[in-house]
């Protein structure tokens, strides 16, 4: 046999939410690559419109829906389109999300229930209109997108840390309670890529030095460089693929090693 086979996802119907650009883009591209059919959604119209634009200029012939992840009649009605008119879907990848830079002290309690909405309820919300489908089919993958922030705190994150720590535990939780249907739930836990929300903490100085931020990021990880979206592209085919049917409550973290490390010692 020949076992690449077991990473091809020939034949899946691959859902990657808010995969307009960026890391959700960047793995269903991977997911297209491995023979699936790609549908996403994002939250207006010209975002789809420049996500499908978007594949096609890679070849890619991607389903596009408008659709508010943090509304459940929304996704509901989203899931039965899909289930219609591309198929049942065998993956489902949790990647819409945003963050609020705000010190603690400072973030409304509705700019904190904002970000949990969207980045721990929604993830609940599209598993859950997806899961029954999967039962009857006798397989499913869900992968959501957690974060470091799963595992550490910083200052002015306290709200995504709040919901990816939470994603975290939803994980492991839905995989404790589907399992046996042969639905495998893991996340994907990436470092600091090098994406359009990440970009500020990017910037050159007037000086022409590295953002304070930036020195930060690379003085603190092993592999000395933020992460491309395409590094996530292998873990995140091998969590959609046969290859890891008895992976489940599992976050594989795609760090570059920041969180095996501790720093260096001050000179």
């Amino acid at each position: 046999m020949d076992f690449t086979k077991k990473f091809s996802l020939e034949g899946k119907v691959a859902l990657v939410t808010g995969a307009s650009y960026g890391i959700g883009f960047a793995i269903a591209t991977a997911y297209a690559e491995a023979g699936a059919t790609i549908v996403f959604n994002d939250i207006k119209e010209e975002l789809v419109e420049k996500g499908i634009a978007s594949y096609k200029e890679l070849g890619i012939d991607a389903h596009g829906y408008v659709c508010d992840v943090t509304n459940e009649e929304q996704v509901n009605t989203m899931v039965a389109q899909i289930e219609k008119e591309v198929g049942v879907i065998d993956i489902l990848v949790n990647n819409a999300g945003i963050i609020k830079r705000i010190p603690m002290c400072e973030m409304s309690a509705a700019e904190f229930r904002q970000v949990i909405d969207v980045d721990l309820n929604a993830p609940f919300i599209v598993s859950k209109a997806v899961i029954p489908a999967m039962i009857k089919k006798g397989h499913g993958k869900i992968i959501n997108i957690c974060s470091m922030m799963s595992e550490l705190g910083r200052e002015t994150v306290s709200a995504y840390a709040a919901a990816k720590g939470g994603l975290k535990m939803l994980t492991k939780n839905i995989a404790s309670e589907y399992g046996e249907f042969n639905i495998q739930c893991n996340g994907i836990g990436p470092g600091y890529i090098a994406t359009p929300q990440t970009a500020p903490l990017r910037e050159r100085q007037e000086d022409g030095s590295r953002h304070p931020f930036d020195q930060f990021i690379i003085a603190k990880t092993p592999a000395a460089r933020w992460g491309e979206a395409s590094d996530l592209a292998g873990p995140a085919v091998f969590l959609a693929s046969e290859a890891s049917d008895f992976v489940n409550g599992h976050v594989l973290y795609v760090d570059g090693g920041i969180l095996a490390y501790i720093g260096k010692q001050p000179q």
